[in-house]
């Protein structure tokens, strides 16, 4: 989409807003977006999938900010489609920081951002799933054992490549990943390094981009212990978030590694190199807690 009609229509629709600058913010699989005067954040369907992603952020974010430690956006503004752009739009208030993925972070510092994640996930998890306006299940099947095969093929390309040294642990563990507890919570449902924010300090800033949040299997947000932080820092993420039983640690793991491989790919598709190396890490920081267990 062009920055010249995303102005038009921010300016069409939310005239009293009175838009001095309008410039490209970022350009994600589902979205595109626009930062409006350095404070105003325009996101914009890119496909007719994530329509439903808007629809579904405008509905359930309102329920969730005030209930967890760290910022997340705060939807404001609501778009209608129109004859000049046929799908629904949001704005929402800018939350400061920088993607995870931008930032050069070592592991002394991916453990300081543990406790944080750990008492963030371990509050939303609090939220019962009744208090979200709208919420579904998991309409994309994140444990599907169908995903396994694609998932062993991932990860044998990218060992091919030389990338992430032997594989072989990790095809076990794909294979072997338990039957979920049957706990629910409201879960992001696509939380990773990329929608992590930290600020300049390097601590935890905000989480953005809910359009997959629904209710379901704790263990798709505790993937982010293993795809984001070295295998020293998980007992402090755990203390933050509290007690997780082996089967759901196990299925974040795999959750971890099916994000991180796809990234990865990903990442090489559009050339950003924040994207590959933070999956390229994730899976590292797997193969070495498993060569550990």
């Amino acid at each position: 989409m062009p920055v010249e009609l995303a102005a038009r229509l921010i300016a069409e629709q939310f005239p009293a807003l009175e838009p001095r600058t309008v410039e490209p913010f970022g350009n994600g699989w589902d979205n595109i977006a626009y930062l409006v005067d350095g404070a105003t954040v325009f996101r914009f369907p890119r496909r007719a999938v994530a329509v439903a992603l808007i629809e579904r952020e405008l509905r359930a974010l309102g329920a969730i900010a005030a209930r967890v430690p760290a910022p997340v956006p705060d939807p404001i503004y609501a778009g209608r489609p129109s004859a000049a752009y046929r799908w629904p739009f949001a704005g929402y208030r800018l939350v400061a920081g920088e993607p995870a993925t931008a930032v050069a972070f070592d592991d002394a510092a991916r453990a300081g951002l543990a406790p944080q994640l750990g008492a963030f996930l371990r509050a939303l998890h609090a939220v019962a799933p009744a208090d979200v306006p709208g919420l579904t299940g998991d309409e994309w099947g994140r444990f599907n054992p169908a995903r396994r095969e694609p998932l062993r093929e991932r990860l044998e390309r990218t060992a091919a490549a030389g990338r992430i040294g032997d594989c072989a642990a990790l095809l076990a563990a794909v294979a072997a990943v338990p039957e979920g507890s049957g706990a629910v919570a409201v879960v992001h449902g696509d939380l990773y390094a990329r929608h992590v924010l930290v600020g300049p300090g390097g601590g935890l800033a905000g989480v953005i981009d809910w359009g997959d949040v629904h209710a379901g299997d704790p263990a798709v947000d505790l993937a982010i212990a293993h795809a984001m932080l070295p295998l020293a820092a998980h007992p402090a993420f755990l203390a933050a978030y509290g007690p997780v039983d082996e089967r759901t640690w196990a299925r974040a793991r795999f959750r971890a590694l099916d994000s991180c491989a796809l990234i990865v790919e990903y990442g090489d598709a559009v050339g950003d190199e924040g994207l590959v190396a933070a999956g390229l890490a994730g899976i590292g920081y797997i193969q070495a807690a498993l060569a550990e267990a």
